[in-house]
């Protein structure tokens, strides 16, 4: 039977690398779990779900949706903690543009000329144990030029 000796010392900048894996692997894991709460409570207030995590070139739309006709670009921020200002705060002019620009390649891509539509946000606090602290869904957060 071979014996396996572990190692004497932890080497840092390995530790230091697997830290940072983990904290983008959090960060995802909280982004999926907001978005699936945005999809039920869009469902629950009558949305029919067209998709999720639709990409392109351009960036990505974390939920497509459908309000009666209008079509509904959702975009859902999820914070755990407001040390870095609140998830609505975090939509800044650049990333209106981005999700402006995500839109409207959607709708080119899926030969939707004539459709409706709006980007909503969906801003969500959790507490630290994972349940719902505040949901802020913002009507028409983005609008066109």
């Amino acid at each position: 039977m071979t014996q396996v000796t572990p190692p004497a010392r932890i080497k840092w900048k390995n530790f230091a690398f697997t830290y940072a894996d983990e904290m983008v692997r959090a960060k995802r894991r909280l982004g999926s779990h907001g978005e699936q709460i945005a999809a039920t409570y869009l469902e629950r207030q009558g949305y029919s779900l067209v998709e999720r995590n639709w990409r392109c070139p351009v960036g990505e739309v974390d939920i497509v949706a459908r309000d009666g006709e209008c079509l509904v670009f959702v975009e859902v921020r999820t914070w755990r903690s407001d040390r870095y200002g609140t998830p609505e705060a975090s939509i800044t002019p650049r990333k209106q543009a981005r999700m402006l620009d995500v839109a409207q390649s959607y709708l080119q891509a899926s030969g939707l000329d004539n459709v409706a539509w709006r980007i909503d946000v969906i801003a969500i606090e959790m507490e630290d144990f994972g349940e719902v602290r505040k949901l802020n869904h913002i009507q028409n957060a983005v609008e066109a030029a």
